[in-house]
């Protein structure tokens, strides 16, 4: 047992210092003035959400800013930032262990402790996962040397980064028949291809967000910002102590190889077979250069180059420290929780892209593990533990209702709403498509004569309209000729 220098205290207790943990530290904060609440975090800095602003009823905007948790604690005295790993979790004793040396004793305890890498391999000096600020200035230092470079993956980190990389090959290998095949469909994708080999001037595209930056905690409330995206969370520890990159995480790095233009080649339906040195084929290749690595993909080509990137997404953080309490885990690894953001244990709860959504979702909502779903998870996980205490009923969110993303790739405007490309309908399902090339791509996906998703690629101004007419669910029979119709306008078609 701990001494008492060695034993902390609280009513809630909240693991993570990224958006799903801060919102429900923020919340539960707001909630209880005067309740002692901690907040785990193994980084120095941690992550907010500014300039919130709900563009529609699920729409939502935002910045997020890191900043030092010192900034958390001066707006919030009943706060304690425990500034240490989380090693080990009793639950039956309701206490936290630290790196630090601590036990952390707490009524209620969250769990928002993000996702971990995959990465193609360990331990191999020539493949570079990009998870972090400090990883993706290694990237930028070793693209600087480069001719070729191979990525895999096709998230939201790869999308961003092919089309910004400038003077080296890029050899792009995706295991979909498109590109971005979690965000959109092959047509978008189509709309969105001739970006890549397009002139593209440095500094050309408008970037209203900034990467983040690692530093050591200073005085004052500086930070940067950039507004919420696509991203996959790195797990917070010892060995990985850097912020997770979030959209736009290349602004301010110079993504630059040693050649001059831009080249782009995407190999579709393929994956990873074998990563090796020259001296490790087993066929030669017809390489006019020797390039320090190869890999092997299964359609049976092998390509050299001087590096591979590594953007093949996360899984749910729950190693090590989960250990030995018996949670139940969902098919992906995440902690199950139900409606109230609660796990198998007593008094824990989870949040954003450790947990997994296991509750009778809406038939147009589905997890995506995004920045906006990690700030909605992280307010209702935080306003049921107070709900709970106080002995007061509460329902699952409106935003649970309908899902609603707002990002951008290839610096075009993305809206995905409802099932965006049909998931879960089969046969049971419409398209209709309009694009105008450069522009904007437009589909509406309908389910029984009513729309049940769209995807909207540019300024289109359409999405607060569609979002509309998926909530209300009306019979667009007698409209499906003019919904797409551009003479038409459909905001006063409808209103």
């Amino acid at each position: 047992m701990a001494t008492d220098e060695k034993l902390k205290m609280f009513q809630f207790v909240v693991v993570g210092g990224g958006i799903a943990g801060v919102t429900c530290t923020e919340q539960l904060l707001s909630r209880f003035p005067s309740a002692g609440v901690a907040l785990v975090t193994a980084a120095p800095q941690i992550k907010t959400v500014e300039n919130f602003k709900q563009v529609s009823k699920t729409l939502e905007e935002f910045d997020v800013a890191e900043c030092p948790s010192s900034v958390l604690e001066e707006k919030y005295p009943n706060l304690t930032v425990i500034q240490s790993a989380a090693i080990a979790l009793h639950t039956h004793d309701h206490i936290l262990q630290t790196s630090g040396g601590l036990e952390v004793r707490y009524e209620k305890l969250c769990i928002c402790s993000g996702g971990r890498p995959k990465l193609l391999t360990k331990d191999n000096p020539f493949v570079l996962g990009i998870r972090d600020t400090d990883s993706a200035q290694e990237f930028q230092k070793r693209l600087s040397e480069a001719k070729r470079i191979v990525v895999v993956g096709n998230g939201g980190i790869a999308l961003e980064l092919v089309f910004e990389v400038r003077g080296c090959e890029v050899i792009w290998a995706v295991k979909d028949k498109a590109i971005g095949n979690a965000f959109f469909d092959a047509g978008a994708a189509q709309f969105l291809i001739p970006s890549l080999a397009a002139d593209r001037p440095e500094g050309a595209a408008t970037c209203k967000r900034a990467r983040y930056t690692t530093e050591e905690a200073r005085p004052g409330p500086s930070h940067t910002t950039y507004t919420a995206g696509d991203r996959r969370e790195s797990a917070p520890g010892p060995a990985e102590p850097g912020s997770a990159l979030g959209p736009d995480w290349h602004e301010g790095i110079a993504l630059r190889g040693a050649e001059e233009g831009v080249s782009v080649s995407v190999e579709y339906q393929c994956e990873v077979d074998k990563i090796c040195t020259r001296e490790e084929l087993e066929t030669p290749v017809s390489e006019i250069e020797s390039w320090p690595v190869y890999i092997q993909l299964t359609n049976g080509k092998t390509v050299g180059c001087d590096f591979i990137v590594s953007a093949t997404g996360v899984v749910p953080n729950t190693e090590p420290f989960l250990r030995g309490n018996n949670f139940v885990l969902a098919h992906d690894g995440g902690l199950r929780v139900d409606d109230h953001m609660r796990t198998s244990q007593a008094d824990v709860y989870a949040a954003g892209d450790v947990c997994t959504a296991c509750w009778e979702h809406s038939p147009l909502w589905q997890q995506m593990r995004l920045w906006t779903q990690a700030r909605q998870m992280g307010w209702h996980a935080g306003n049921c533990m107070a709900a709970h205490v106080l002995s007061e009923p509460i329902e699952l969110d409106f935003c649970f209702e309908l899902f609603a993303h707002i990002t951008r790739f290839f610096n075009y405007k993305v809206v995905l709403l409802g099932k965006f490309n049909g998931q879960g309908l089969g046969l049971d399902q419409e398209l209709l498509v309009r694009c105008t090339k450069g522009h904007e791509y437009i589909k509406v996906v309908l389910s029984g004569g009513r729309m049940v998703g769209a995807v909207l690629v540019g300024e289109t101004d359409l999405e607060e309209t569609f979002e509309n007419l998926i909530l209300n669910q009306m019979d667009l029979t007698p409209y499906k000729d003019e919904l797409l119709n551009p003479n038409i306008d459909i905001e006063d078609y409808f209103d």
